[in-house]
């Protein structure tokens, strides 16, 4: 959520922020909005002081045993009780109006993210390693999968509909080592501490984190109005909501290993083949809560410590910096790092690695007090996936598949997979 006291002393520079995002300007539609209100409060401060003067007035024509002087001005202070009930209910409704629209803006983008309308501007960073070259053409993962009997996305429809899958045997063991690789990875060289979240959260800790109520259709909503997370990076940044923290204990990082769930509203005929877009899924989440001072820094390695996910799997990807018409809602600065799929011949996305700024603390009243200073200052939040499991599965098998259809273990996992080198087709 956006600063609306900054909002009224840089219009022009809100406004610019807003084109950048390919948006119209709504400083000064905000601005009246703010004005609404403060005419609100200042005429409730004002009934206020004025019950006040009455209820001292009262006093003194009672003592002066002037009853009909002070019968009138208690009918004056009955008056004024109803319309600061009046006045309370306006103000309610304003500051919520105020809040909406305020709540229904995207985060500003930094000064170095590239300007574009979408992902065709987004700009390259870096690579890591090359792309294999094999001696066959390279198939990709659900011919892989299915050919080796441990990839079913039949049995999955009859359970529960499109865009699940069922994994079974090695394949189902693979999935849980490169989850329990990545979680290992991070918490014993990466300094995050291992979190096990709900996976139900209510709407304060979506809202917090910018997910509602812009992106209500892209969740799952149970029968008792909470919600099935679409990221561990809900409950783990909300770990700090409502919160004062001292700067002694920043930064914060926490990782967790969890199912994920996403409606994919606006996905319709996209990668409706495979395990690419799954309404469930498991993803690594890397959650980092800092200084401002520090956060830029705290992104860089973020970026870091999802890129040594791929490089010790021996994986060829790619860094791109997000331009602005491809970023988050939250966000003010996007890394996606992208995997080179073989049988695909693409780069597909399989982390991104955003700073948020103090946009969601403001929205979870998230600060800490700075030393030697008495006011608190909103803490600035981040986020990465370190990475998503399901597309490290495919990355593996598609980078990593023999002629003959069986999947080479990459040696990063060998001490997870119980002496399994190779996946093969069974029985």
């Amino acid at each position: 959520m956006h600063d609306i006291r900054f909002i009224r002393e840089n219009p022009q520079a809100f406004d610019a922020g807003l084109a950048r995002r390919g948006l119209p300007a709504q400083a000064e539609a905000l601005i009246a909005l703010d004005e609404k209100r403060r005419s609100v409060i200042t005429g409730l401060q004002a009934a206020q002081e004025r019950r006040n003067a009455l209820s001292r007035e009262i006093g003194e024509a009672k003592k002066a045993k002037d009853e009909a002087r002070a019968e009138a001005l208690m009918a004056e202070v009955a008056a004024l009780k109803d319309a600061m009930q009046a006045g309370e209910t306006a103000e309610r409704a304003a500051i919520a109006e105020l809040d909406a629209a305020l709540a229904a803006i995207p985060n500003l983008p930094k000064r170095d993210v590239p300007d574009g309308p979408d992902e065709s501007a987004n700009v390259e960073r870096h690579r890591h390693g090359d792309k294999r070259t094999y001696g066959f053409q390279p198939k990709e993962h659900f011919d892989l999968g299915e050919a080796l009997g441990q990839m079913d996305f039949e049995a999955a429809a009859k359970l529960s509909g499109a865009r699940f899958v069922v994994l079974k045997g090695q394949l189902a063991r693979l999935e849980r080592a490169l989850g329990q690789f990545m979680i290992d990875l991070h918490t014993t060289e990466h300094g995050y501490t291992e979190v096990s979240p709900p996976l139900l959260v209510r709407d304060e800790a979506v809202y917090g984190v910018g997910q509602l109520p812009k992106f209500e259709e892209d969740l799952f909503r149970t029968t008792d109005d909470r919600w099935l997370i679409s990221t561990a990076e809900v409950p783990l940044t909300n770990l700090v909501r409502e919160s004062i923290l001292s700067e002694e204990e920043l930064p914060q990082r926490f990782t967790a290993l969890t199912p994920c769930f996403r409606s994919e509203a606006g996905s319709a005929g996209r990668d409706t083949r495979g395990m690419l877009r799954q309404h469930q899924f498991s993803k690594v989440e890397l959650v980092s809560i800092t200084t401002p001072e520090a956060s830029a820094e705290e992104h860089e390695r973020m970026l870091a410590a999802a890129e040594a996910v791929l490089k010790k799997l021996d994986l060829h990807y790619r860094v791109v910096t997000l331009c602005t018409g491809d970023m988050g809602f939250a966000s003010q600065k996007t890394y996606d790092i992208e995997v080179w799929l073989p049988g695909q011949g693409a780069y597909r996305e399989i982390s991104s690695c955003s700073v948020c700024g103090d946009f969601q603390a403001r929205r979870m009243r998230a600060r800490y007090r700075p030393r030697d200073v008495k006011e608190p200052r909103f803490v600035h939040t981040l986020n990465g996936s370190g990475t998503a499991v399901g597309r490290a599965l495919i990355a593996v098998m598609e980078t990593w598949q023999n002629e003959d259809g069986s999947i080479t273990v990459p040696p990063a996992l060998a001490g997870y997979m119980g002496g399994i080198t190779r996946i093969e087709k069974t029985g």
